[in-house]
């Protein structure tokens, strides 16, 4: 039995970044091997067989680290047990350069979960730099290595099960966030500042009859603001301003997927997203139709019919909306693929196995 130290934001409520999620998951289901997870001095969390280290203060709950929480988790790296050291972040050449000397230094094996993939403008072959990089989606890893790198494994990522909402709480969630109770339902839980599936999804209302659009984003920006109003102004001007809901960003973000009729993020631009977004997968554990762009890596969600790939565009998504909203049984039948498909790929004791092995083959 291993210790595997995982180098991570704050491991805690709130769960709102795709990362810490996958950690959180991994965590709780390792069998065989016992997780280091970081969390905040004041933090309650206690997952089973997992180890928790009060690294950071009260500071780091945010979705960036400041630099003193930073250079804590680097101490922590440098020092201390861990029989394996895994990382988990979006590569970017300087964390990158830390972690590298870091971990030749301590000589220990190491993992790199890239939850984002690269950025375009860097070479994946300067940013990646562990003894096995684990990337999430066929997509990346033909990006990584067609660069050259080397040591390459793919794990798709997992998400804990979730019960298929009632009729009575799916009608619970709408009073709760003012949304009609019998009105076709779309959620788009994504970035608005990025590519423009927010944009095409607020066209489409204009041809489509009585639809209600609701918008689950973080302004974490000048220009997620920027794109909000620009969004509003769309919408005003099309005359759809009245069946736009704008949530925000929202703990009960489980809830209102489960009260939708599509769930849709029909962008190629992830961003900083994990590369098969967990939020679809918690739609499609849901049993929720969910609606991807084409040519991305969440494409790969589509796999077997368990979701829809689609251009990104505003007549395709019409299409497609209007296939699906006027048709229930449709609805119900690509709902219950795509939580077939959540239990076989995506339970986090497939991941947990999945990495365990990766952990033992590092330590023979």
């Amino acid at each position: 039995m291993a210790t595997i130290l995982m180098i991570s934001k704050p491991i805690e409520p709130p769960w709102n970044d795709g990362s810490k999620t996958l950690v959180r998951d991994l965590a709780g289901s390792m069998e065989r091997h016992v997780p280091i997870v970081m969390a905040t001095r004041g933090s309650s969390f206690s997952p089973p067989r997992a180890k928790v280290e009060r690294t950071f203060g009260d500071h780091a709950r945010g979705h960036a680290l400041p630099p003193r929480e930073a250079l804590r988790v680097l101490a922590r790296v440098a020092v201390g047990e861990g029989d394996v050291a895994h990382f988990f972040f979006q590569p970017n050449p300087r964390t990158s350069i830390v972690a590298k000397t870091l971990s030749r230094a301590r000589r220990r094996p190491t993992v790199h979960t890239v939850s984002s993939a690269p950025r375009d403008d860097l070479d994946a072959r300067r940013v990646l730099f562990a003894d096995r990089t684990v990337v999430l989606s066929r997509h990346t890893e033909a990006r990584v290595r067609d660069a050259g790198v080397r040591g390459v494994v793919r794990i798709a990522p997992a998400v804990a099960p979730i019960d298929v909402p009632s009729d009575d709480a799916r009608r619970a969630t709408r009073a709760h966030f003012e949304l009609p109770r019998d009105a076709p339902l779309i959620v788009f839980p994504g970035d608005l500042e990025r590519g423009d599936g927010a944009t095409h999804l607020i066209e489409s209302l204009a041809s489509l009859r009585d639809v209600v659009l609701a918008l689950a984003y973080r302004q974490k920006s000048e220009r997620s603001r920027e794109a909000e109003r620009a969004l509003r102004a769309r919408a005003e001007e099309l005359g759809v301003a009245s069946r736009v809901r704008w949530i925000g960003e929202t703990p009960q973000i489980l809830a209102l997927l489960g009260a939708a009729d599509v769930v849709a993020l029909p962008t190629r631009d992830l961003g900083a997203k994990v590369d098969l977004p967990l939020v679809l997968i918690e739609a499609m554990w849901q049993a929720r139709p969910v609606i991807v762009a084409s040519r991305c890596a969440a494409e790969e969600l589509a796999d077997d019919g368990a979701a829809l790939a689609i251009e990104p565009t505003r007549d395709a998504l019409v299409e497609a909306l209007r296939r699906w909203l006027d048709d229930a049984s449709a609805r119900a039948s690509i709902g219950a693929r795509a939580r077939d498909a959540a239990e076989r790929r995506h339970h986090p004791r497939a991941m947990a196995a999945a990495y365990e092995s990766l952990y033992d083959e590092l330590l023979r």
